[in-house]
């Protein structure tokens, strides 16, 4: 089924909104509500989604050059999904040692606001634990989805609109 013929614009606005609503989901909900501490390769790939949600926002508001946006959203995908395949393989061939940092209510109780923030940004988790599923998979292999998606649609996408907004 082919996808809808909508403008440039509406393409990478939704690639913006899918950007945004994961991190959001990740930053919001999994570590300030469930309080699960994200590893390293956890915050690699929210900087990734980060990473395609500004590409896709200056795509959108430029509204051209869907061959340079969209080469630049994939090679962020790419990375990021490079990173949650390897986290992925992580969770299912879990290293005999695996390094933990302090827990979020460690943190809490033991550092001023100043040094927690950065903290949070820099991931203290154990990046081969598998603390929240959806439907069977974790976090990692949802990130490993949703890049791998970007990475399908997006070509489809630049072929579609490179005669029309290069």
């Amino acid at each position: 089924m082919p996808l809808p013929r909508l403008p440039l614009r509406l393409y990478f606005f939704a690639l913006f909104a899918l950007g945004v609503g994961e991190f959001c989901f990740g930053v919001l909900y999994l570590q300030m509500v469930k309080g699960i501490n994200p590893c390293p390769m956890c915050i690699m790939q929210r900087y990734a989604l980060m990473g395609v949600g500004l590409v896709a926002l200056v795509g959108a508001l430029h509204n051209r050059g869907a061959w340079v946006y969209g080469t630049l959203v994939m090679l962020v995908a790419l990375a990021g999904g490079g990173v949650a395949a390897r986290q992925s393989w992580l969770q299912l061939y879990p290293p005999k040692t695996m390094g933990c940092g302090p827990g979020l209510e460690y943190m809490l109780e033991k550092f001023p606001l100043s040094e927690l923030l950065p903290r949070l940004f820099r991931g203290e988790g154990d990046c081969s634990t598998v603390d929240w599923t959806l439907f069977g998979l974790s976090i990692a292999n949802w990130g490993l989805i949703t890049f791998a998606a970007i990475v399908i649609v997006t070509p489809w996408m630049i072929r579609r609109f490179r005669r029309t907004s290069s």
